[in-house]
């Protein structure tokens, strides 16, 4: 098919130069320097083929056109004004051709531009919760993983399933951390057994707790967990913050690399500034190619993925406040309590 196209294209611009040429017999002012460029929505470092919408603002320039007309995508546009706005909706990163012809009473003169343009999958939303029923968080979706042992990372808090540590209340489940005189109390709500996932996209709307010590993260583990363990079963950090800088972000992979038979890891950073006091969206875009980490639906973090790393199999959510350890760093000596607000957990596929 790609082929087949390809010559149509081949042969529809050999006609249209040929036509060209022709037309150049009948006077000097046939257009020339026929040009178009494309803007794509949403187009930065990070995001080169645009933000997945498949917008594209184009401007052609020539000289003495007065009409236009655009083969783009197997459609013909016929314009009179040099700006148009296109929509692409082939899913994934693919490559247009694009002919264009500038016209005049004269002639006309045309040429080729390429441009490669990225669009989201189309997905559909097959498990969410939207924390709408007041009271502890629903058994259906969540349980809670328990105790006081450091987690691997020294931390302090003890992790409980109270209801003053994991509260749904105005539409929000909040979590929270708090001071008891001893030590700390928090909570690490977790869909283990419970609901899991392969590929899609998941978004979950937060704010962070804003404590000096507070270590906050929304997260994924591999469902092999329970027989491989950690980081062979893989690990994916879609939101964390460290407790002595509340103006960024990082999102995270953890695995055992196969060749080296040795822990590995990548991660980056963002801006933030506003995360603790506003709520912000935090997701993650999974293939069985690439893996992205999104801050308010601007990618920061990608991951090749391979057949080699643990990311192909079923993966559960964890939502949890350390206090202090590894990430969390020194508590603020005044420290009574602080919350982790999540609006809802949506996972498309």
């Amino acid at each position: 098919m790609k082929n087949t196209v390809f010559l149509i294209l081949t042969v529809l611009f050999s006609f249209l130069s040929c036509s060209s040429n022709e037309d150049e017999t009948t006077g000097p002012d046939i257009p020339t320097n026929v040009s178009i460029s494309g803007v794509l929505a949403g187009a930065d470092g990070n995001n080169p083929n645009g933000d997945g919408s498949g917008l594209v603002n184009f401007t052609i320039t020539a000289t003495n056109a007065t009409s236009y007309k655009v083969l783009i995508n197997n459609e013909t546009l016929e314009l009179t004004d040099p700006t148009f706005s296109y929509t692409f909706d082939q899913a994934g990163t693919n490559e247009y051709p694009i002919i264009v012809s500038a016209y005049n009473s004269a002639g006309f003169a045309s040429t080729t531009y390429t441009i490669t343009v990225y669009v989201y999958n189309e997905l559909q939303l097959v498990w969410s919760d939207e924390f709408d029923t007041d009271g502890a968080p629903n058994p259906s979706n969540w349980g809670y993983d328990l105790g006081d042992h450091g987690w691997g990372n020294n931390e302090l808090q003890n992790y409980t399933d109270n209801i003053e540590n994991a509260v749904v209340e105005n539409g929000v489940l909040k979590i929270v951390a708090k001071a008891n005189g001893t030590g700390y109390t928090s909570a690490r709500l977790k869909s283990q057994g419970l609901q899991s996932f392969t590929y899609g996209k998941i978004e979950v709307r937060a704010k962070l707790p804003g404590s000096q010590g507070t270590w906050p993260a929304i997260w994924m583990l591999g469902s092999s967990f329970s027989t491989v363990g950690w980081p062979h079963c893989g690990e994916m950090d879609i939101m964390e913050q460290t407790g002595w800088e509340k103006n960024k972000v990082l999102g995270t992979f953890h695995w055992q690399d196969s060749a080296s038979d040795s822990y590995a890891h990548y991660g980056l950073e963002t801006e933030a500034s506003t995360s603790t006091s506003e709520f912000h969206l935090y997701s993650l875009e999974w293939t069985p190619e690439l893996i992205h980490v999104y801050y308010d639906d601007v990618r920061y973090v990608t991951l090749e993925n391979n057949e080699n790393l643990p990311f192909n199999a079923d993966f559960f959510i964890i939502l949890n406040i350390a206090m202090g350890g590894n990430l969390g760093g020194d508590i603020d000596p005044e420290f009574t309590e602080d919350t982790m607000e999540i609006d809802y957990v949506r996972v498309y596929q």
